[in-house]
């Protein structure tokens, strides 16, 4: 196949879910065929070398790619990318600011450019037009001469064609297409022993929720806490623990003290990637209860795929790109987040009915198995970007 470049600001070594979703990409594209552009990081040498596909890192940090003198650095860098691999297609991570080389690119060489897009980019987007002429005329540049928009659930994509909308782009049927994400199943598995994790993290024997999510407001993780004690007379065995870290953590705590939940849960917020499933093994039932505000959303939700393909049932939320994460009475059960006690009245279903717990573990790691994967995801990221290259070279060549 042709060879494709892929922009991207987040990449490995960085850690979230973009991330791994575009060193996802870059591990599972055939040998050869893709090309990553990307900032500097440190010690990034190490992990470069062990993807099948080259990874260009430009001479300054990611964070830089943001002004105007890493863009134009990229810019520049791209152009030549492009020309000295014969590039076909070029894969934006994100709007801003990969759209902006893959735009120079486009306009100079001809070579057409999609971007990927998971929903609080969008809602972003939505707020700045409608408070910047310069960012209206910026979105309408880069979204418009894009040919494709890759959305990574309905939801996402839904909010992306209000969005073209509002800008008045003409959203021709084949402009917006959706690609759920997924997880690697061989890394992700159910059976892992869990005696060295649980002895590290301080998680004993007791009966644990899980949640991996950063510590802000829009996870819903004080909704968990919530759940917990409404739980505790009944369930004395039951934790929560929850995986990662962020600015809420002060206030988390205060709540933990507040509710008199001290001894049943953990915030592990130093957790590396290697022990992650381990505890997703831990745990009895996933909690992903995010509740989508003005600027955030959750646009699929990577972690309830990787709970799924451990075999952990999951109750969460009925909202942004969830649904399109979680099969409602397959792999969990999908809830009203904002109501606490009818997320707690679905865990005490699923703690009480062993059976529904087995069967909805056992659907999770079949649907893992044949669908929630990177392999599927990165082959119709590969088909997309070959049929619009081709179609391209096509047109010139008549």
């Amino acid at each position: 196949m042709s060879t494709h470049l892929l922009l991207t600001y987040d990449f490995p070594p960085m850690g979230g879910g973009i991330a791994r979703w575009m060193g996802e990409l870059a591990k599972r594209y055939p040998a050869g065929s893709l090309v990553v552009s990307t900032g500097g990081q440190p010690n990034s040498g190490v992990i470069d070398s062990v993807f099948p596909n080259r990874i260009d890192r430009l001479p300054v940090s990611s964070r830089r790619l943001r002004t105007i003198q890493g863009l134009t650095l990229w810019s520049r860098r791209v152009a030549g990318l492009a020309r000295s691999v014969g590039a076909e297609y070029i894969w934006c991570g994100n709007v801003k600011p990969a759209a902006y080389p893959a735009r120079w690119a486009a306009a100079r060489l001809g070579i057409p450019y999609g971007i990927m897009v998971v929903g609080s980019d969008l809602l972003i987007l939505q707020h700045q037009i409608k408070r910047s002429l310069l960012k209206r005329r910026a979105a309408l540049t880069l979204l418009g001469s894009a040919s494709v928009l890759v959305a990574i659930s309905r939801w996402t994509a839904d909010l992306c064609r209000t969005l073209l909308q509002q800008l008045q782009i003409e959203v021709a049927p084949d402009l917006i297409r959706t690609i759920p994400l997924g997880t690697d199943p061989v890394l992700f598995r159910p059976g892992l022993d869990t005696r060295e994790v649980r002895a590290r993290y301080g998680l004993g024997q007791r009966r644990w929720l899980l949640s991996v999510a950063r510590l802000v407001p829009y996870k819903g993780v004080d909704t968990g806490l919530r759940v917990l004690a409404e739980l505790r007379q009944d369930h004395p065995n039951l934790g929560y623990a929850v995986v990662g870290s962020g600015e809420q953590l002060p206030e988390l705590n205060a709540m933990v003290r507040t509710l008199g939940l001290e001894d049943r849960v953990r915030f592990l917020t130093d957790v590396s990637d290697r022990d992650l499933p381990a505890l997703y093994n831990c745990a009895e039932i996933y909690l992903g209860l995010s509740r989508s505000t003005e600027l955030d959303v959750e646009g699929f939700g990577l972690s309830l795929v990787e709970a799924s393909a451990c075999g952990v049932p999951v109750v969460a939320a009925r909202s942004g790109g969830i649904p399109d994460a979680v099969r409602e009475g397959e792999t969990g059960l999908l809830v009203d987040a904002e109501r606490p006690e009818v997320v707690a009245e679905a865990v005490r279903l699923l703690l009480r009915n062993t059976e529904m717990t087995r069967r909805l573990g056992i659907g999770g790691r079949k649907a893992v198995e044949s669908f929630y994967n990177w392999d599927r995801v990165t082959s119709e990221v590969i088909r997309i970007g070959s049929e619009l290259g081709s179609a391209r070279l096509e047109v010139a060549s008549q």
